[in-house]
């Protein structure tokens, strides 16, 4: 009976390992596509916000979510708890994501332009990513 018991347990942390890991990459990847789309379509009909570099706030915000999401995601993949490559892979995802949302937004869009700005912008919301769940994970321990 108690064998019984202790494989019924296994398989409910089981299922329940494999609910986490599914909803941290479902969360990454809507986080992902909504960027895109968000970064791709125009926007001439909002009103604008009087704050200077306001968009450049934006593309921090935008890229510490999504390497927020997806270091969540691969720390949830990876066996070693301590392993520094979720950090590194996710670091990296975003700020080649967000080179690529320039170079798509210099040759596919009409109202939109490319800026090295935007991706120096990107890369400090990844760094800031980075930085708050090493700390985080680092105190938790």
């Amino acid at each position: 009976m108690l064998l019984i018991t202790i494989r019924c347990f296994q398989v409910r942390l089981t299922k329940n390992l494999l609910v986490h890991k599914l909803i941290f990459f479902w969360l990454a990847f809507s986080w992902t596509a909504i960027v895109l789309v968000l970064c791709l379509i125009s926007f001439n009909n909002v009103p604008s916000v009087n704050v200077q570099n306001f968009d450049k706030y934006v593309h921090v915000f935008f890229h510490f979510v999504f390497t927020f999401l997806w270091i969540l995601f691969l720390k949830e993949q990876t066996k070693n708890g301590n392993s520094k490559k979720p950090y590194l892979v996710s670091f990296l995802f975003s700020v080649f994501f967000g080179m690529l949302i320039e170079i798509a937004q210099g040759a596919f869009t009409i109202n939109r332009q490319a800026d090295v700005f935007d991706v120096l912008a990107n890369t400090t919301g990844a760094f800031l990513a980075v930085l708050v769940l090493s700390i985080y994970f680092r105190l938790k321990r």
